[in-house]
């Protein structure tokens, strides 16, 4: 009973000093929350500062696993990227090569068109698809055939000047008997004296100058055109320059190049063969000729009648 009685007072003695610490240390901490901040700061500054180095370190895995994510989304992205830009790439070089192509087309029609022929003439545009020359033959195919009016003996032309001349044709394709051919003779002109000769070939590079006037003053560098003569070929058609060679004669280099032939023009060319009639002016005409009155009728008289020539009825009788 005794022992009880003297633990009773001392728990009610540990329960009050308790009570006072914790009175106590609120209060402190009161007077210290209206103390000057800047110790409150500044222990957070130490704090923060022994810290920081901690979670730098901690930091760096992070920050270089982040880095390596995000780089590896570069990389998936560029790659793609590269996959896209050479598929385009590749488009755009096929339109590239397609683009040359036409533009070299449409260069070579310019230079086609440039060669003036006479508006009136028709004409049709081919390519030469077939070069069959040999040591014995000059002539080269074009896609240019019956169906289209394509006929034997039509003037065919490049971007140059005179090709040649078709010499058969096909349905769909022509053959074209060049200038150097041993087979070829073309009436020309040579400018600026206008003298007439022909143009005939003999198988090799340069056609020769025939029937040209003994005292002709033709000089290398003049130029040949078509005469037009005999009706086939229209004239004016370019043909080539004189020069000469050196065994004396002159022969024609001709504009057009074999090697470099490709769009050509076949003219359809018809000769003017009917004029029509047209009458002498008025002053070259005579004087106006007046036509005779027509005769009076002779009424002959009756049988009987005297003085008057029997009738050949009654001579008959």
């Amino acid at each position: 009973m005794d022992s009880n009685r003297t633990a009773l007072p001392f728990r009610e003695f540990s329960h009050r000093i308790s009570l006072v610490f914790m009175l106590t240390l609120a209060a402190a901490l009161l007077l210290l929350g209206r103390a000057e901040t800047y110790v409150f700061d500044r222990a957070r500054q130490v704090v923060t500062d022994l810290a920081a180095p901690l979670l730098e370190v901690a930091s760096r895995p992070v920050a270089a696993t982040r880095r390596i994510i995000e780089r590896t989304d570069e990389y998936a992205y560029v790659f793609d990227e590269n996959e896209r830009l050479r598929a385009e790439n590749a488009r755009l070089l096929a339109w590239k090569e397609e683009a040359l192509k036409l533009q070299s087309k449409v260069a070579r029609y310019e230079a086609l068109l440039n060669v003036q022929v006479d508006p009136s003439i028709n004409y049709i545009s081919g390519r030469v698809v077939s070069d069959s020359g040999g040591p014995f033959v000059d002539t080269v195919l074009v896609n240019v055939g019956a169906d289209k009016g394509a006929e034997s003996g039509q003037a065919v032309i490049d971007t140059d000047g005179l090709v040649g001349r078709i010499v058969s044709t096909g349905p769909r394709a022509s053959r074209v008997l060049l200038l150097t051919d041993l087979n070829s003779r073309v009436p020309v002109v040579i400018e600026p004296a206008h003298y007439n000769a022909v143009l005939s070939g003999d198988n090799t590079a340069w056609p020769r100058l025939e029937y040209l006037a003994a005292q002709s003053a033709v000089s290398p560098g003049d130029r040949v055109v078509t005469s037009g003569d005999g009706g086939l070929i229209p004239a004016g058609l370019p043909v080539g320059l004189v020069i000469q060679t050196s065994d004396g004669s002159l022969r024609v280099q001709t504009f057009s190049d074999r090697g470099r032939l490709d769009f050509v023009r076949v003219l359809q060319y018809e000769f003017p063969a009917q004029v029509k009639r047209q009458d002498p002016p008025e002053v070259l005409k005579g004087p106006p000729v007046t036509s005779a009155p027509p005769p009076e009728p002779v009424t002959l008289p009756g049988p009987g009648a005297a003085g008057t020539a029997p009738s050949p009825q009654a001579g008959a009788q």
